[in-house]
């Protein structure tokens, strides 16, 4: 298939495609209870397997029919290619679904944070039942977008923290429910990342773009830029064009149990920093301070959810440890740790919500409050996803794809508490982003708009900053590359909302 792909537009065959799947819906021609038969396989696209994508792949394709990959770098891919010949091969997206949108049950998204949202909202538009690697969105419009797609839809959805479907994170809610360590009022959480390359000055020299790659849809909806191997493979993560930076990469692990556990909501106030901050790149670390209100409608006779403060640092900055802390108890190589400082004790987990103690050292019991998500049994060719937490997630995902909307039992993490989560995790990119202000930065959620940046206010973004050494003294050299302001309130409208590339959109936000 030719690297310069069609470029028909996608809307076009919406409204067709959409009226088919309206008329007879997939879960329709199973029971009469409008359940799919569990012994039907599911017709999967894959969309970006050529890193993350392909566990999932990996884990689905035992028991279901892939029937079409799309990626942007063939080079990449070859191997899925080869392991799927079956499967129709394409480059675009878009293309793939204008062909094959009556031959698609599902799909599975495993590429850049950038193009998470368009590929997922258009296929639910299209009926699609979705799975999206994490972080699920690349702002906080688009979270809120694919959450309420997902509702009006009534598709099957899930997104890609694995550890959502593990014992960890069940035991932490149940703990929290019961009282076990009081009320909360401080979380601190942590990780190791990043482990790519971040705090660098973007690029100036153009490189070759390699054949087997499509660097004009690897852009996709994002601004055009010349291709540079620091963006692809793998290490877009860094670059705010296209990736999140460690806070995106990994909250969605560490903090969902966070998120969970202590049934949040909304933001109320923010405030983010970094070390050096450049305007295309992620900085090298980074820590951020949310405060959510109280939420006295989950208040019960064993637990109250007052006011609570939710701290973030990465790039290896780890918290104070809290009194009565064992050294032991934490490995320096993991992701994590959690720390919930409650009124009666102290609970930490790692990444994933995994290894849930007490500082105490108490092993408590707790009514169980949470749907636990069954292992399933591992077929000849299934590949393993860092344990069995990726399998039971994708294969749960599967399960959901095959019931009716009237009868679905939801995932562990479905778009309608994915969605939610997934705006807190890029609240904290805005924190950051946004730090120049030099103040707490006020959160209408509801809104999706902070409401104490003022009018009047710049922002700074300092494009670069070289020192040298002159008789002894460290001396800032000029690289005609100085700093640039601009309209806070534009700025963060835009990180709220991105600007879509010229022949990229998103569809309507539902009412």
């Amino acid at each position: 298939m030719s690297n310069n792909v069609s470029r028909r537009t996608f809307l076009g065959t919406t409204a067709t495609a959409t009226a088919a799947f309206t008329v007879i819906p997939n879960y329709a021609m199973g029971s009469a209870l409008g359940h799919r038969a569990p012994s039907d396989k599911l017709n999967i696209a894959v969309v970006g397997f050529g890193g993350r994508g392909g566990s999932m792949l990996g884990h689905a394709a035992p028991t279901e029919n892939i029937v079409a990959l799309c990626d942007v770098d063939w080079r990449h891919a070859a191997r899925r290619f080869e392991q799927h010949p079956n499967a129709r091969k394409y480059w675009d997206y878009r293309k793939m679904y204008d062909e094959m949108h009556r031959s698609i049950d599902a799909v599975i998204i495993g590429t850049p944070d950038h193009t998470h949202a368009i590929i997922a909202a258009q296929a639910m538009v299209l009926g699609k039942h979705v799975y999206v690697e994490k972080p699920l969105t690349h702002t906080v419009y688009e979270s809120r977008l694919l959450t309420k797609l997902a509702e009006k839809h009534r598709v099957a959805t899930q997104m890609g923290n694995q550890g959502s479907s593990d014992e960890g994170v069940r035991q932490i809610c149940d703990w929290i429910a019961d009282g076990v360590i009081g009320e909360v009022t401080k979380v601190e959480c942590a990780t190791n990342r990043p482990i790519w390359p971040q705090g660098l000055t973007a690029p100036t020299e153009e490189m070759e773009i390699p054949d087997t790659l499509n660097w004009d849809l690897f852009l996709g909806p994002a601004r055009a830029i010349p291709y540079h191997r620091t963006y692809h493979p793998w290490d877009w993560r860094g670059w705010w064009a296209f990736g999140t930076g460690a806070l995106g990469d990994m909250a969605c692990h560490i903090m969902h149990p966070v998120f969970k556990g202590l049934k949040l909501g909304y933001p109320t106030h923010v405030r983010g920093s970094s070390t050096r901050l450049l305007p295309d790149c992620a900085p090298h670390a980074q820590s951020v301070r949310m405060i959510f209100p109280a939420r006295t409608q989950h208040d019960t006779a064993k637990v109250k959810y007052p006011e609570v403060e939710v701290y973030w640092t990465d790039g290896g900055i780890l918290p104070q440890f809290p009194k009565g802390w064992n050294e032991g108890q934490l490995d320096r190589g993991d992701e994590g740790p959690v720390i919930f400082h409650g009124t009666k004790d102290t609970l930490v987990c790692g990444c994933y919500g995994r290894n849930p103690r007490l500082v105490s050292g108490r092993t408590p019991t707790a009514p169980k409050t949470q749907r636990e998500v069954p292992l399933p049994a591992r077929l000849p060719g299934e590949e393993d996803d860092r344990g069995a937490g990726g399998r039971k997630h994708t294969m749960d995902w599967v399960r959901a794809c095959k019931e009716s909307p009237a009868n679905r039992v939801e995932t562990a993490s479905a778009f309608s508490e994915a969605g939610p989560f997934n705006e807190m995790v890029v609240m904290g990119v805005l924190a950051v982003r946004l730090q120049g202000l030099n103040k707490e930065l006020t959160w209408d959620g509801p809104k999706m708009e902070f409401t104490n940046i003022n009018d009047d206010e710049t922002i700074n973004f300092q494009l670069e900053s070289l020192f040298e050494v002159v008789d002894g003294h460290p001396t800032e050299r000029s690289t005609g590359r100085g700093g640039a302001r601009a309209s806070a309130k534009v700025v963060a409208a835009e990180l709220i909302k991105r600007t879509y590339r010229q022949g990229w959109s998103l569809p309507d936000m539902p009412a």
